[in-house]
């Protein structure tokens, strides 16, 4: 009875051994894979091929088309983005040496210069080591920084003109800390809730440049500001005021253009989109002999603060296939009111502000099919899927054979750290790295 005990522990020890060796050389293919992913991952966001169909950046398309979570998305492009540039971690990464926590850690803080040094502590440690060094490597840089200059505080400054079509230039002399706190809020702005813990920017601009979307998060900031210090009758100063007519708002009007209060014209589509969840004022185009309106009408809402809210609770946020934008959307007719289209939930949806732009004025298409779920299609009538291609196209034997084309050594020992136990001295390490650093300054 023992003999057999005895086999039978030998023989689940032999099984827990072969399953050892095979998790740990599959990790490292599959780091290989994640290398490969990456590298593909740059090439095509370096190509903007997620642009083209609405989609905000590259890491809103692995979300709609790949199923990963935004702020994990962000982070792969992030990475993506650093490989190009450390050639000796991507290497090792390419080889299924790295894990992919441990080069996330390390691109963090990754230069040319010091890539072998954070390398020689990836190789030997854990991801643990990595993550506990990087966090420690940028608290010294913190703490190196230069104190605030209080001569910059006293040039601060801001100023606009209108150039010759009516276009708003503000200039603006801003204070470090000045600087910082409100590019940060633009920055969380144009991200909406799609920043890193660590307050990085992870998304790509998507089919614009990146100084649009400021302007665009700029103008969300004033517009949060206004609603949040007005009453429910908004603040006049703080509204901005649309001169139309009906034949600018109907979709086959005549109308090309409208007039701003304060100077400048919109085009009919833009008026059309800001028409299509505001304030609106009717009054009579006739003047008496003092140039006098004859009739203005009350203030009404295209759509009461009741729809609004259900509308919400209905769609969550933007409507659009890929979008997940839930903050400052906007109230979207599919009819327009103006073309007799009814304000009421069948015939509204949410739409963020980007891409309630595109429904009007990029040429995209949005209809509702015969179960009243909208359907958007791109300029050239080639409809938008909402999810992405549902086929398994995985095989982890394909991992294996593709590592093996490529002559990658992979085994078992491959991706395991040399770490034996003992206590990493981080001072040495830190030491190391900030002497890197300095060099590399100093070269500059």
């Amino acid at each position: 009875m023992h003999q057999q005990s005895l086999s039978t522990e030998v023989a689940c020890r032999a099984t827990v051994a072969t399953l050892e060796r095979k998790i740990t050389e599959l990790a490292a293919h599959i780091s290989a894979a994640e290398y490969q992913f990456l590298s593909l991952l740059s090439e095509f966001d370096s190509l903007h091929g997620w642009s083209g169909v609405g989609i905000k950046s590259c890491a809103h398309w692995l979300n709609w088309k790949c199923g990963i979570g935004l702020g994990a998305a962000r982070e792969k492009v992030r990475v993506a983005t650093a490989l190009m540039a450390l050639p000796t971690i991507s290497e090792a990464f390419r080889n299924g040496g790295l894990s992919y926590s441990k080069v996330r850690a390390m691109t963090r803080v990754a230069t040319p210069e010091n890539e072998e040094a954070l390398l020689s502590v990836a190789n030997q440690g854990t991801a643990s080591h990595v993550e506990r060094l990087v966090r420690s490597y940028r608290k010294v840089n913190r703490l190196e920084a230069l104190a605030i200059d209080n001569e910059r505080h006293e040039q601060r400054s801001l100023s606009w003109t209108r150039d010759e079509s009516g276009c708003y230039i503000i200039k603006a002399r801003l204070s470090p800390e000045q600087g910082a706190r409100i590019t940060q809020v633009i920055n969380r702005v144009v991200n909406s809730d799609l920043v890193n813990i660590d307050g990085e920017e992870k998304s790509v601009p998507a089919g614009t440049s990146f100084g649009k979307r400021r302007a665009d998060a700029l103008e969300r900031i004033v517009e949060s500001y206004a609603d949040e210090n007005s009453a429910d009758s908004v603040d006049s100063k703080a509204t901005l005021h649309i001169h139309t007519d009906i034949t600018t708002l109907r979709a086959d009007g005549a109308g090309g253009e409208s007039t701003l209060e304060e100077g400048g014209k919109l085009s009919a589509e833009a008026t059309r989109r800001l028409a299509c969840d505001c304030g609106v004022v009717h009054w009579l185009d006739k003047n008496d002999s003092k140039k006098n309106p004859l009739n203005v009408g009350r203030r009404t809402r295209s759509i009461s603060s009741a729809m609004r809210r259900a509308l919400i609770l209905r769609d969550h946020g933007c409507r659009f296939p890929g979008c997940t934008s839930t903050h400052f959307v906007d109230a979207h007719h599919v009819k327009h009111w103006a073309d007799g289209g009814e304000t009421s939930l069948d015939n509204l949806l949410l739409l963020c502000r980007a891409h309630h732009r595109l429904v009007h004025e990029g040429g995209f298409g949005l209809t509702l099919n015969s179960l009243g779920e909208p359907v958007f299609t791109r300029p050239d009538g080639q409809e938008i899927a909402f999810g992405p291609d549902k086929r398994s196209r995985g095989n982890v034997f394909a991992l294996f054979s593709q590592n093996q084309i490529k002559k990658i050594p992979i085994d078992s020992r491959t991706i395991v750290p040399r770490w034996t136990g003992e206590r990493m001295d981080y001072k040495v390490a830190i030491d190391v790295l900030v002497g890197l650093r300095s060099k590399a300054i100093y070269k500059t």
